[in-house]
């Protein structure tokens, strides 16, 4: 497993936290870094997640809500939009990281952390994305969701 997919993991962890408890202080990411990590400290990649979806949280939002079925982000379980905000962020402001990547790590991050059905729609919603705002727009950059609709059966418990 690469040093980044740790560090998206870990960022993820402490996005939900910071959802969940209302609170985006670097004093609580220090804190679930420690307690996650209490060997080392978090990788400066996983500062630049956390800190670029927090700055760019409603845009984030946004987009996001724009291409999920008309699901609103408030109804999404908290691992659901954390893990398509950090993906999204990725997509627009990480030059560096080709959609693709973004993408196939999201899926892989979402087996962890998310429901069954966590997967294809985390799939769906940044193929859309990456489609209309990703600076890698080629067809086969991402594998298209057989069922696009899945968020319409989806759990909503966090």
């Amino acid at each position: 497993m690469s040093t980044r997919h740790k560090s998206r993991e870990l960022a993820l962890q402490i996005l939900y936290c910071m959802d969940m408890l209302g609170d985006e202080t670097d004093e609580l990411f220090k804190d679930v870094s420690k307690l996650l990590l209490p060997k080392q400290a978090p990788s400066e990649f996983c500062r630049h997640l956390v800190k670029g979806v927090i700055d760019h949280r409603s845009e984030l939002d946004g987009i996001i809500e724009r291409y999920s079925s008309n699901w609103k982000i408030y109804r999404m379980s908290s691992v659901d939009r954390n893990i398509l905000r950090l993906a999204t962020f990725e997509m627009l402001h990480c030059e560096n990281i080709p959609d693709k990547v973004s993408i196939n790590e999201a899926i892989e991050i979402s087996k962890k952390f998310g429901t069954e059905e966590t997967g294809p729609f985390v799939n769906g919603v940044l193929d859309a994305v990456r489609q209309h705002h990703g600076h890698d727009s080629s067809p086969a950059a991402a594998v298209t969701d057989p069922e696009p609709d899945i968020r319409k059966n989806h759990d909503q418990s966090v």
